[in-house]
């Protein structure tokens, strides 16, 4: 089968280029042809008459046959400068056909090089970036209309991103002064000196369930906003290994508890990467959290870290029941989960924000991260970090 030409995108430019591309090479068909017919009707022919008998009264049969033989000369002579010119128009044409499309693409790109700056300028700005404004300079015609357009949207997702900013750290400060309220009132009154009725206090029991409940959901609240628009400030160079080796210990009572069997052979001192302590701590811990919690009783868990060319890899997989691919995506958005039946525990309490808060902590540093339903059951999630520089386990 003959392989088909890979025809150009239908860009703006390729439609600038072909309009003004066949702009010119109309100028040249319509210059070529007023030439031709100038050329044609203006021709005249000057040939030297061809030495005969000397001069005298030539017969009347000399005469017909000296005409005869320069209306032959002279037609040949128009053929031959017709079929000149037809030739160099031909060749002219084609010229002109290239120096129009040469030139059409020129101006085009010419015309769209601020769209270009613009675009460029739009795609480097991101949530994290939103005070920077394009500013172009240059008389107000429709690209500066444009562009100072963008930038009047760019203020108001500012001003939007800040005041949800505010919202949640706002919100989520205010609902624990009431939370410490509820629990203070609950321990108050369990702790009276008379005897308080069984059933007081296996409700109290259950509201502070609840509570801590709460009071973690709001955590996880902050922990977001501070992740996906909030400053890095306490930048260092930290070992993931050593972060793993720090989780997996302070979760060994769990993890004995339930009888979950860990591999971490892969947990290397090599695996460097530069971000905020805290941060990077809470992602490590949220992922070998979901690990515990979301596994059967008896299962096992394998822990990776590892360095790979310019990227800093933490990969943990566990067991389990076949996933579909499709669901695994939803998982980094706040508030999806897979259901009980994938945990094994039903205790519930999943609050649907830890991968999510994988995921923002991981973009935030220029990772990310990546869900995986492994094919003979159970999940694989990898955290992609850029790799930080160390001379001899020491931060360079």
């Amino acid at each position: 089968m003959p392989r088909r030409l890979a025809l150009p995108t239908r860009t703006v430019r390729w439609r600038f280029t072909v309009m003004y591309g066949g702009a010119f090479l109309v100028s040249a068909v319509g210059l070529l042809v007023i030439t031709n017919l100038i050329g044609l009707s203006g021709t005249r022919i000057s040939e030297t008459a061809p030495l005969g008998d000397p001069p005298g009264r030539p017969t009347l049969a000399a005469a017909q046959d000296l005409i005869g033989r320069l209306q032959a000369q002279l037609a040949e002579t128009q053929t031959a400068q017709s079929r000149r010119l037809l030739i160099g128009s031909a060749v002219a044409l084609a010229v002109m056909a290239v120096l129009s499309v040469v030139l059409g693409r020129i101006v085009a790109g010419r015309a769209l090089r601020p769209l270009r700056t613009i675009t460029a300028a739009t795609r480097r700005i991101s949530a994290d970036n939103l005070h920077q404004r394009l500013a172009v300079p240059g008389p107000a015609d429709e690209v500066k209309d444009l562009a100072d357009t963008i930038d009047g949207l760019l203020a108001r997702l500012e001003g939007s991103f800040a005041a949800q900013r505010r919202f949640v750290a706002d919100a989520s400060h205010e609902l624990r002064t009431p939370l410490a309220t509820m629990r203070a009132s609950l321990d108050v009154a369990v702790a009276k000196p008379e005897p308080v009725p069984a059933q007081t206090i296996a409700l109290a029991d259950r509201i502070r369930t609840e509570l801590d409940q709460v009071d973690r959901l709001l955590e996880g609240f902050l922990m977001l906003a501070r992740t996906q628009h909030g400053a890095l400030s306490d930048r260092a160079t930290i070992s993931l290994g050593r972060v793993v080796s720090a989780a997996l210990d302070a979760r060994a009572a769990d993890i004995t508890d339930r009888g979950l069997t860990v591999h971490h052979g892969d947990v290397h001192d090599s695996a460097w990467t530069r971000g905020s302590r805290t941060l990077l701590s809470r992602m490590v811990d949220n992922v070998i959290d979901n690990a515990v919690v979301h596994n059967h009783d008896g299962g096992w868990i394998r822990v990776a870290a590892t360095a790979d060319g310019a990227t800093a890899r933490l990969i943990v997989e566990t067991g389990g029941r076949v996933l579909d691919q499709e669901q695994l995506a939803r998982l980094a958005q706040p508030f999806q989960r897979l259901g009980a039946d994938r945990t094994g525990s039903g205790n519930g309490s999943g609050l649907g924000l830890g991968l999510s808060i994988v995921a923002a902590v991981a973009t935030a540093h220029g990772g990310g991260l990546d869900l995986r339903a492994r094919p003979e059951g159970g999940l694989r999630v990898a955290v992609s970090l850029p790799l930080a520089a160390v001379r001899a386990g020491v931060p360079a």
